[in-house]
């Protein structure tokens, strides 16, 4: 496995793909988790982290220029709860072959407001039944699913089917079973102190620090914060009056927080 690291962000392939679109090529590395982004400052539309060993989607920093993100042959099991505030403009994500297996793990990706084009071949959730029923239901904005065209009467076949009591009760269980995975998630990043003066955030923590990254007033700031989000750590003197002061907050956030 090869971390990925800001030599390596520097190192490798950048070109201007066939849309026209300014790419960076992270395939094959093996990758294990995603971080350091901020290294791009924010320079690529594109990015590609296909045939990597990605477990989970998070770790990406403020990136409002990204609108494409290939991930294809991962083993991604989970995605992040904040991409809609890290990668507002993102309109394209392929999954393809990716290890995703419950209609509620792909929640997080209904936040995004300008999602039109996604891919979840080969992944377990894509040969639930109802499947594109679902997704046509869930993701409104959505235009192409697994490279298929979802139309009008698509949609009018996806409402009437939730509204009808099979429907309803598909997404009790849906609920059901997203209830149970984030009850999971809590206990598994709940206030827990961990060695060197941090501890797990809880539910409470990430939302202010989501909350600081909005307010931030530089792109420095931004990467800071995003580090202690990425990392689910919370540094136990940590202070938000610097951020809200305008500043870098150099003194209380940290930057070895792994």
């Amino acid at each position: 496995m090869v971390k990925l690291t800001p030599e390596l962000i520097n190192q490798s392939m950048q070109f201007i793909n066939p849309c026209r679109e300014r790419e960076l090529d992270l395939r094959g590395y093996k990758i294990p988790q995603i971080e350091n982004l901020g290294a791009t400052l924010d320079q690529f539309d594109t990015i590609d982290l296909s045939d990597n060993d990605l477990r989970k989607l998070d770790g990406l920093p403020f990136l409002p220029r990204l609108k494409c993100l290939l991930l294809n042959n991962n083993r991604i099991l989970r995605i992040g709860e904040d991409l809609q505030e890290m990668v507002p403009n993102l309109n394209s994500v392929i999954l393809s072959g990716n290890n995703l297996q419950e209609f509620g793990d792909l929640d997080p990706l209904s936040q995004l407001p300008n999602l039109e084009t996604l891919c979840l071949l080969m992944n377990p959730v894509s040969t639930k039944t109802n499947y594109r029923e679902y997704m046509a239901w869930k993701f409104p904005q959505l235009r192409l699913l697994d490279f298929r065209k979802i139309k009008q009467k698509d949609r009018k076949v996806a409402q009437e089917f939730f509204r009808s009591k099979q429907g309803k009760d598909m997404l009790k269980e849906i609920a059901k079973k997203s209830k149970l995975s984030a009850i999971a998630v809590t206990n598994e990043v709940g206030s827990k102190t961990v060695p060197g003066g941090t501890r797990v955030a809880n539910a409470d923590d990430l939302l202010r620090i989501r909350e600081a990254i909005k307010r931030a007033s530089s792109l420095q700031e931004v990467e800071r914060l995003s580090q202690i989000l990425q990392s689910g750590r919370f540094p136990d003197n940590f202070s938000f009056n610097s951020t809200q002061n305008g500043t870098s907050g150099r003194n209380e956030i940290p930057m070895d927080i792994h």
